[in-house]
């Protein structure tokens, strides 16, 4: 049988923590080393045969092109071909007007500093659309990491500045630590009748890349 003298109590002690969650983020700044330009061409005819045929020469024209300007097949490819009926209205009815083709390709190019002449190239081989073009680095491993770094030590930063506000002691190794996932570059658009009507190279100015890293952690006090 338990017995507890009078006045006696049993006392567990509280070890209950307190935590602190934060965001941390972390940037760095990198030079693009390569480049994706998203190009082709729209042909519309009343024949669906004849748009196609058009269609393949002004493809065929550009990719040759640009073989010669130094991009090899593999840096070439099709990335939408679609074919769309095109009608008009009149008087509230709706008329066939004919076909649209409509062949869009991804050109990756290696080499920033011809990205302007890439352009310029397939414009005058036929290409009558130019919907972006995206700078990248293409081994983004070493700047990831850098962020991630950053990130990690502004999160404990923050969660410091919120222990000493608060007046308690951190702990510095932190309960759990949560990475989301950032992107970086982005798509740059051009009118194609900038490329069209351009005298000489277009100019295309690549500057620089921001590449970021977001963690969320928590620490106990």
């Amino acid at each position: 049988m338990y017995y507890q003298q009078p006045g006696y109590r049993h006392l567990h002690a509280d070890r209950r923590k307190h935590k602190i969650r934060v965001f941390g983020e972390g940037k760095v700044t990198a030079e693009p080393d390569q480049a994706k330009v998203t190009l082709g061409a729209v042909t519309e005819d009343i024949s669906l045969e004849a748009a196609q045929r058009e269609n393949a020469e002004i493809i065929s024209a550009i990719k040759s092109a640009l073989n010669t300007a130094g991009i090899p097949d593999d840096g070439i490819q099709t990335i939408n071909y679609s074919i769309f009926p095109q009608y008009d209205y009149v008087d509230g009815k709706q008329e066939f007007r004919g076909y649209r083709v409509e062949h869009m390709l991804q050109i990756t190019v290696k080499d920033i500093d011809s990205v302007g002449m890439i352009v310029d190239t397939a414009v005058k081989n036929g290409a009558n659309q130019v919907s972006g073009i995206q700078f990248s680095v293409e081994d983004t491993g070493a700047y990831q990491q850098h962020a991630l770094s950053l990130a990690v030590a502004d999160a404990y930063e923050k969660a410091e500045t919120i222990a000493k506000t608060l007046g308690v002691t951190l702990n510095p190794t932190p309960l759990k630590v949560s990475e989301t996932a950032v992107g970086e570059g982005g798509p740059i658009p051009y009118q194609t009748t900038a490329f069209v009507k351009a005298a000489a190279t277009t100019p295309i100015q690549p500057g620089t890349l921001e590449i970021q890293s977001q963690v969320t952690a928590e620490f106990e006090y």
